[in-house]
């Protein structure tokens, strides 16, 4: 059974000077492609609910300022930011908050492919994206056979921007309930919730009139000046704009405890998940489902064994806001 996120919080004001994104934008780049993420056409599919098939890369950049606790030079502020602590405490009830991860997206306003919504990638005891592709791990997530050994991740998503599509749509009420729409004055506020297990997107963004450009993983997001950015491949520039058509989002994740007794279990690696006991649930389910169950050599990144995982288990959302 797929879990229901919980309740997501919102917070008005992110920042008190939300000029000091700006700062760290230029300081950090390049940026590259999301889609860097993904080992292959299968793993994309599972996550961006597409066709299987070639993978678009779209015009989203990302960076990551700040890594399993490790903060980039100007990040310190944002990582241990208490509006997002408080917030966290809030959605999960949890003593402990623990910050590890800043990334920010940079989105040039072109219209791509939105994809049906997607969770972002949940955590293991011992089982992480650290060691595991992120594509097994999220239908871990979605098949509801792991609640027992998920570490509970709070995810603040905040907006440095003034335009007024590329929203936010989420389902806090799970892929079969109906969708939020936070959109139109949204730059410096943000919403804290379950995004393991809750379902959002991008709102749509940028006219069709104004193409799509072609663009292959090795495309960088790149400063040109104060006012003018540009995408580039190798010495070849693609496209060049002024900075008032990106869409800027931040992301940042802490990983919540209910008591310190949970912390140490989490830290001391006491119970941890194995890949083993994963493919026998993953087995053991399948096949109470009638399902033909052949496990292959490379099961984190066979294309047809994640298929058949994302067959089983992964629901998009039923319903999309107009």
């Amino acid at each position: 059974m797929t879990p229901m996120p919980r309740p997501p919080v919102f917070v008005p004001r992110v920042l008190d000077e939300p000029g000091a994104i700006d700062l760290l934008i230029d300081r950090h780049a390049p940026y590259w492609p999301v889609q860097r993420y993904f080992a292959n056409d299968a793993e994309y599919a599972a996550l961006s609910g597409g066709e299987r098939g070639a993978m678009p890369v779209a015009p989203v950049f990302r960076g990551n300022w700040a890594t399993e606790g490790e903060a980039r030079d100007g990040v310190e502020t944002l990582l241990h930011l208490p509006r997002f602590v408080a917030a966290a405490r809030e959605l999960f009830d949890a003593e402990i908050v623990r910050p590890q991860n800043v990334y920010v997206n940079l989105t040039w306003q072109l219209p791509f492919p939105q994809g049906r919504g997607h969770t972002d990638v949940p955590a293991f005891r011992g089982f992480d994206r650290t060691r595991h592709p992120i594509t097994l791990l999220t239908i871990m997530g979605m098949s509801g056979l792991f609640e027992d050994v998920r570490t509970r991740i709070a995810t603040a998503v905040a907006w440095f921007y003034e335009g007024t599509d590329g929203g936010f749509e989420y389902w806090p009420g799970g892929p079969d309930g109906a969708p939020v729409v936070h959109e139109g004055a949204i730059s410096n506020t943000a919403i804290v919730g379950d995004n393991d297990f809750m379902w959002h997107r991008v709102r749509p963004v940028g006219r069709v009139e104004d193409g799509m450009p072609s663009l292959t993983l090795d495309s960088e997001l790149v400063r040109r000046d104060a006012d003018t950015w540009a995408i580039r491949d190798g010495a070849r520039e693609i496209a060049r704009f002024p900075r008032r058509q990106l869409r800027i989002s931040v992301s940042w994740k802490a990983a919540v405890f209910a008591s310190d007794e949970e912390r140490r279990r989490h830290d001391e690696h006491l119970d941890d998940l194995t890949l083993d006991e994963v493919l026998r649930r993953f087995a053991d389910d399948l096949r109470s489902r009638g399902a033909r169950v052949d496990v292959p050599s490379d099961p984190e990144r066979d294309p047809s064994f994640i298929a058949t995982l994302q067959d089983a288990y992964v629901r998009y959302p039923a319903a999309y806001a107009a």
